[in-house]
């Protein structure tokens, strides 16, 4: 607050003039409103933000390695950049190497739609609208607008997404300092966004009527046991609001126009031979037991423990919620297990370190105890299991649990469990994968399905992944998706 003298109930020039400068360098133009609004984040800091999220998107999840995919993603999503409201970005578009059913945005022109919603679409012309609604985050400066909004409430960045407020996987990996700086929209800037989506699509010669169909598809996988999606949260219009909104605006905008592009049957063959769900060759748990075919390890988690496989890391956590730990690589060098620990030491990354030198599954190992200090500085302690598997390879366990608990003595257990993977089978697991196949009759989809043997997902899930319910009627010919069981070799 300045300062004012009590006799002058005006401010004066020069202070009325730095109220005014500072007024201004907060406000920009909205490039799809054209209106001023409050901002702080500059056009390079979009970009530069986006930047990092595309670094920490790539180290953690990895892009999927189809280059047909990428490619075609990534000329679909520059078409539909080209009609936006900034064409100039630099705009990259990746497919994100992850079963999640999702798609975000970054600001600055990053957009990333995930593997596990490609088979979800039924279209071509369903693909461009989510591209374009995520355009449309990026256009509208939604990133920019709620970044300035919280700053201003002191509220710092919050996690969100296309179709929902928020998705645990990628809010950890924000947490974790990662840098992937999605912020919850609005229900307006969704709204906006399904608008956007609407109106590049047409741009890019694709017929929006496809979009609903979208949305329909999401809340009925949101509506499935086990769903792939979290509920869609209070600040965010539900799938069958924004279902009918979309609808009303595709048809209103159409119009009489002719000759829009849907590409049902060209999208679907591109479909066949898709991995679908969980990637095994990147690791997976049975019964327990983690089995990673990429790094040929294998290792037993402590019994009830929740477990999750990322790309970076794999982490279980105890039904208590009290014991936590963590495995994954670290760039130790050529330096043994011991001499990586007492470096720890020595750059005072650690206060401390309490152990011993072992053997694991035939692996030269340290064992034993970390002190650490916050930033604050609070003390504490991490259990480490440091463990070199070949000349250019250690792996770090970390772990966190009561001194002297079960849950500390399951942590060391699961640890000294490292071993290789020799089984040939485990070594080279094939995927789950969507497999295009024309109906061999006319009949009911349930019917039809059930005569095509086994299947990894249930005739209600087959039926949301071909847009359909599992009684309708299907001609002779058409193509329909399937998904044939992982499996070992």
């Amino acid at each position: 607050m300045f300062p004012f003298r009590a006799r002058s109930p005006r401010p004066h020039p020069l202070v009325l003039a730095l109220v005014v400068a500072a007024f201004m360098t907060g406000c920009a133009t909205n490039p799809v409103t054209g209106k001023k609004e409050l901002s702080f984040v500059s056009e390079a800091q979009e970009i530069a933000a986006g930047q990092e999220s595309r670094a920490a998107t790539q180290a953690e999840y990895g892009f999927y390695v189809d280059v047909a995919w990428g490619t075609k993603v990534e000329s679909l999503g520059k078409l539909l950049a080209a009609g936006s409201h900034r064409p100039d970005l630099p705009w990259e578009f990746h497919v994100v190497d992850d079963a999640a059913v999702n798609a975000f945005a970054a600001p600055g022109g990053f957009v990333y739609i995930t593997r596990g919603i490609l088979p979800y679409f039924n279209s071509e012309a369903e693909l461009a609208g989510v591209l374009g609604h995520e355009i449309g985050h990026i256009t509208a400066r939604h990133y920019a607008t709620s970044s300035s909004r919280e700053q201003l409430a002191g509220l710092g960045l919050l996690i969100g997404s296309v179709f929902s407020e928020s998705i645990a996987r990628y809010g950890q990996v924000a947490q974790e300092g990662l840098g992937l700086l999605f912020l919850k929209y609005s229900r307006d800037q969704e709204s906006e966004s399904d608008r956007l989506g609407v109106d590049y699509s047409i741009k890019a010669g694709y017929d929006p009527r496809e979009m609903p169909a979208t949305y329909h598809t999401l809340a009925r996988i949101s509506a499935t046991e086990g769903a792939r999606l979290p509920t869609f949260l209070s600040t965010h219009p539900d799938p069958a609001s924004r279902e009918a909104t979309v609808r009303a605006l595709a048809i209103a905008q159409v119009g009489a126009r002719t000759g829009l592009n849907v590409n049902r049957d060209d999208y679907l063959r591109r479909v066949d031979g898709l991995v679908f769900g969980a990637d095994p060759r990147q690791g997976y748990f049975e019964n327990g037991r983690f089995y990673h075919p990429g790094m040929k390890f294998m290792m037993d988690f402590p019994a009830g423990w929740q477990t999750q496989n990322g790309r970076s890391a794999v982490t279980a956590v105890n039904e208590a919620q009290k014991a936590v730990m963590q495995v994954s690589l670290v760039d130790g060098g050529s330096l043994s297990p011991m001499a990586f620990v007492q470096k720890l030491v020595n750059d005072r990354q650690v206060t401390s370190a309490d152990g011993r030198a072992e053997t694991i599954g035939g692996y030269e190992a340290w064992s034993g105890r970390l002190g650490t200090t916050d930033d604050q500085g609070a003390t504490g302690v991490l259990l480490a299991v440091i463990l070199r598997q070949g000349p250019t390879v250690m792996f770090r366990m970390l772990g966190q649990a009561t001194p002297g608990s079960a849950a500390e003595a399951a942590f060391f257990a699961s640890c000294r469990s490292f071993r290789a993977l020799t089984d040939a089978a485990r070594l080279n697991p094939e995927p789950a994968r969507v497999k295009v196949v024309p109906a061999p009759a006319a009949g009911s989809f349930g019917t039809i399905i059930a005569g095509m043997g086994a299947q990894e997902i249930s005739a209600e899930e087959t039926a949301i992944l071909n847009g359909v319910t599992v009684g309708q009627s299907v001609a002779r010919g058409r193509l329909l998706k399937i998904v044939s069981p992982a499996r070992l070799k």
